[in-house]
């Protein structure tokens, strides 16, 4: 069951590029959402001024219209009673010539809703359409005797268009004529307006859909970009491991031959020639116990004293390739053992010094500070002729610091930059893997080389809870 879980387990580099990647998609879609909605809301009041603006422009033409056939009749209209029917037969008559256009034209409603005057739709002519609504359910004769009777105004909804028969948007402005009781107005239908708005909305959403896909573009290829140099970065680093790494391998296998080397000498310089010196003593007491000369005795206890001699270099060999002492009792006795047997093989004037503290350095931490101050030791007895050293290892609030000075020679500042020598890089490298810091320089006095090695805190154990009862002294 835990099997398609396990199938998404992604590399070290994978998890870098989502890292890189997730927070550039989102982002890239907040913008685009973001601009979006404000292009939207940007266009949409456009396309609402535009509306306004066209609809305005309709409405002072109708008024224009009415304004104008008004002041056409307007001296008949002016002179006639209110029941002049032959003046109002001429005013309808002048009315029913006023088209224009292919669907306007000019009608006259009288207050109880009989229609009076309709040139394009005659059928309409001296019928009562008081109570009359369009399609969506506007009220229209009645509106417009309403408007009318309250001095002028517009009105708009849905109306069949003459040329067509099929219903449209349609405003209209109507007008009094208060002594014969009439409304009179004329209307015109915006279903250009209507198309125009609706072309501006469109593009609109084509102009949205194609900031869309920039932005895709864009980011498809922001992520094609990241993922080549991620990739290339990749590669550049894997190669600079693979070689670090070959270079590693080689300098290990230097330094296990180096060792195998120095074993052999040790054996051959040492163990070997005092065996050998054993063995003669050895067969030259045997030929005189053969003889029965009692000065047997002599090459005999000359054999036991070249074997105390080689058990004495085994341990030597021994301890030199890994300390008992730091396994049995810590870092601090097998620096101070390393000390006094370097000073004790040089003859130089060696000291150790160190504060006891209460956290223990872990397993790690101890082999490779004792390494460094082999090392350090090493390269001191062959470079440095140096007539003192001083070993000093305490522990603090950050960690633990070793620090190993001597009064040689010193290194000179483009060895140091450099890093030259196996023995400084085998030191570096013991640091790196404890993440600590090594720093090689001069000490105050101006003379030698002081080596100072630095573990952080991590590598500290906690100390060991105290057991109730009577206290020891260590020793």
């Amino acid at each position: 069951m835990a099997r398609p879980f396990s199938l998404f387990n992604p590399t070290l580099a994978q998890k870098l590029s989502l890292l890189a990647t997730v927070p550039l998609v989102l982002a890239v879609a907040a913008i685009a959402a973001l601009v979006a909605v404000q292009s939207r809301a940007l266009a949409e009041r456009e396309i609402i001024a535009l509306e306004t603006q066209l609809l305005e422009a309709k409405k002072v033409e109708l008024r224009n219209y009415v304004t104008q056939a008004r002041n056409g009749f307007y001296f008949i209209y002016g002179n006639a009673a209110p029941d002049d029917a032959e003046a109002r037969a001429q005013v309808a008559q002048i009315l029913s010539a006023m088209i224009y256009g292919t669907d306007g034209f000019f009608f006259v409603y009288d207050y109880d809703g009989n229609n009076l005057v309709s040139p394009r739709q005659t059928e309409r002519i001296n019928r009562n359409w008081s109570g009359l609504t369009d399609s969506e359910g506007t009220p229209v004769v009645d509106e417009l005797i309403r408007i009318a009777r309250s001095g002028a105004g517009y009105h708009s909804y849905l109306w069949p268009k003459p040329s067509t028969g099929e219903e449209a948007r349609m405003i209209t402005y109507v007008t009094s004529f208060p002594s014969w009781r009439w409304a009179v107005g004329t209307g015109v239908f915006i279903d250009d307006v209507l198309a125009t708005v609706a072309t501006a909305r469109s593009e609109l959403e084509a102009r949205v859909q194609q900031t869309f896909f920039y932005i895709g573009l864009i980011t498809l290829v922001a992520l094609l970009g990241v993922y080549l140099a991620g990739m290339g970065l990749n590669i550049r680093e894997r190669r600079l491991a693979d070689a670090k790494l070959k270079s590693l391998t080689q300098r290990v296998l230097d330094a296990q031959e180096e060792e195998r080397g120095r074993v052999a000498r040790e054996l051959h310089d040492g163990i070997s020639q005092i065996l050998v010196g054993v063995r003669y003593a050895l067969d030259t007491a045997r030929r005189k116990l053969d003889r029965g000369d009692p000065t047997a005795a002599a090459p005999l206890a000359k054999g036991i004293e070249s074997l105390g001699e080689a058990i004495s270099e085994v341990r030597r060999i021994s301890r030199d390739l890994r300390p008992g002492l730091l396994d049995d009792l810590g870092l601090g006795p097998a620096l101070k053992n390393l000390t006094e047997e370097f000073s004790k093989r040089t003859g130089v004037a060696a000291e150790f010094k160190t504060v006891v503290f209460r956290n223990r350095l872990d397993q790690e931490a101890k082999i490779a500070l004792y390494r460094i101050a082999q090392e350090a030791l090493t390269n001191i007895e062959r470079h440095a002729a140096a007539t003192s050293v001083s070993i000093d290892i305490r522990g603090h609030k950050k960690g633990a610091t070793l620090r190993i000075t001597d009064n040689g020679r010193g290194i000179s500042t483009e060895h140091r930059a450099q890093g030259a020598g196996i023995g400084l890089r085998n030191m570096q490298e013991r640091v790196d893997q404890l993440d600590g810091t090594l720093t090689v320089s001069r000490p105050q006095g101006g003379m030698g080389t002081m080596i100072e090695v630095t573990v952080p805190l991590s590598h500290l154990l906690p100390p060991e809870p105290e057991i109730a009862g009577p206290r020891k002294v260590p020793a």
